[in-house]
């Protein structure tokens, strides 16, 4: 079971190379007549945190106390605008200026909703050590958790020296490393290395099973009490000293961006960690985070709001069986990325070969299918008082288990139109001898551009005639 805490009394210090994220937002319907290229139109643009400074990000959104952040800046407009923004998320900065160099920028150029190119402006300019050891020990008494972001700018030249006053202070260091020699990490409490990182220090993994070796012995020669290996698709794999190793599968449905995943997992674990959860409980919510963040564009946050939501869709409902609140974010990325989404409903109540046969037809009209299913007492007006003959959650996860089918979701009135209404689906498909007025929803999705289609029942096959088929053979 996934639990979701209390962060109101956590108090993070993060530190790390923080840099700007600017997204330059265009369309793009021809090639450039220059060189093989698209031309894009620049419509808008938006800046966003990155690196340590999301990671600070991250941690406010889930509700803390106090986020402090430690970290380099430069005096141009790329660092006024990265000050900006955090003190908009009330992040608590404690900057080290640098003279004669850049505030990290990473500009995106996003066409079509796709990013086409990536333009890095940048100077790595290692920090002196004693500077960032002295700003850790101003707020190193009225700290829970350390997270030291490294993405090897500058920041982190001596992490040796920030561990070393963290466990001093009885303090648990969380790392996310991009240094490829681990070692330099030795003594941390937890390091969230991606699958690369770690085949850098140990070697390549063929499967689990040496993912779990080599990261069993790992443990042992840096005195770490943890190890979180994110492997993307494949989830994540949870080491820890005399513990079986736990697999998590990923939980993201749709990966759309997995810029500043990384950052969102370790804002989760460490913030879960000062929270109380164990270090499984903790990471299995940085999972779930992560399934959020990757379904984003770009670095984004994470709310403790979406992670409770999510926690408790978790523990009642099996995959593809959405509330209204989890299946908006999704059908909203769907669309972002251009995917057609197709929506239909019925009450399902015994499935026969003939509603097989339907759902494949409306899936394959576009990119996902979401299927609206009757309540239990909305059957029974409907149908009578002797129907359904199989409960809702029944009902849901049958449909769920069906490859054709994307999304489940129930609802309680007589017909779907609320519900039609609030997705808006692109194309809403019903089937039987219906005339597109007699629809509901139907008129809402042709005035927003979608369309209706009406697709033919299998001849003779109905839950009513399955049902007086039974009662005929019982009286035989």
């Amino acid at each position: 079971m996934i639990t979701c805490p209390d962060f109101s009394q956590c108090r993070i210090v993060v530190i790390g190379d923080a840099m700007l994220d600017s997204y330059w937002h265009g369309d793009t319907s021809r090639i450039s007549p220059e060189a093989p290229v698209p031309v894009v139109k620049i419509e808008r643009d938006e800046a966003r945190v990155g690196g340590a400074a999301n990671v600070a990000v991250n941690v406010q959104a889930l509700g803390a106390q106090a986020t402090t952040l430690i970290s380099q800046i430069a005096a141009d407009d790329a660092g006024r605008t990265l000050a900006q923004l955090l003190a908009e998320k009330e992040i608590q900065c404690q900057f080290i200026q640098t003279p004669n160099t850049r505030t990290t920028l990473k500009l995106r150029v996003i066409g079509r909703h796709q990013q086409l190119i990536r333009l890095d402006f940048e100077d790595k300019s290692a920090i002196p050590p004693n500077q960032v050891l002295a700003q850790l020990q101003s707020v190193i008494d009225n700290c829970d958790i350390l997270i030291i972001s490294d993405y090897a700018k500058g920041m982190i030249s001596d992490p040796q020296a920030l561990i070393a006053v963290a466990r001093a202070h009885n303090v648990r260091v969380l790392v996310d490393p991009k240094n490829m020699d681990l070692s330099v990490y030795k003594g941390a409490t937890v390091l969230t290395p991606n699958l690369g990182e770690f085949e850098a220090m140990v070697g390549r993994c063929e499967n689990s099973a040496q993912i779990e070796q080599k990261g069993a012995a790992l443990l042992t020669k840096l005195d770490i009490e943890a190890l979180l290996v994110t492997r993307g698709s494949q989830g994540m794999t949870l080491i820890q000293k005399n513990v079986p190793a736990v697999h998590i599968p990923a939980q993201a449905r749709e990966v759309f961006d997995i810029t500043g995943a990384g950052d969102t997992v370790i804002a989760v674990l460490g913030a879960s960690l000062a929270a109380g959860l164990s270090v499984l409980q903790a990471a299995k919510l940085a999972n779930l985070a992560a399934g959020l963040a990757v379904g984003r564009l770009g670095t984004a946050m994470v709310t403790r709001e979406e992670l409770q939501q999510l926690a408790c869709d978790q523990k009642m409902l099996p995959p593809g069986i959405m509330s209204l609140a989890n299946l908006f974010p999704e059908i909203a990325r769907r669309k972002a990325n251009g995917n057609k989404v197709v929506m239909t409903n019925g009450c399902f109540d015994i499935l026969h070969a003939g509603h097989v046969t339907y759902l494949q037809q409306a899936s394959a009209l576009g990119d996902c299918l979401i299927v609206a299913v009757n309540d239990d007492d909305s059957v029974a007006r409907l149908k009578g008082p002797t129907r359904p003959i199989n409960s809702l959650a029944h009902r849901m996860q049958i449909l769920a288990a069906m490859r054709c089918v994307d999304y489940v979701i129930p609802f309680s009135e007589d017909t779907p139109e609320d519900l039609i209404v609030k997705i808006t689906p692109d194309i809403l498909v019903k089937g039987g001898d219906y005339t597109v007025p007699q629809i509901a929803g139907a008129s809402h999705v042709l005035q927003h551009g979608g369309k209706v289609e009406i697709l033919s029942f299998v001849e003779g096959l109905s839950t009513t005639k399955t049902l007086e088929k039974m009662r005929d053979e019982e009286m035989a």
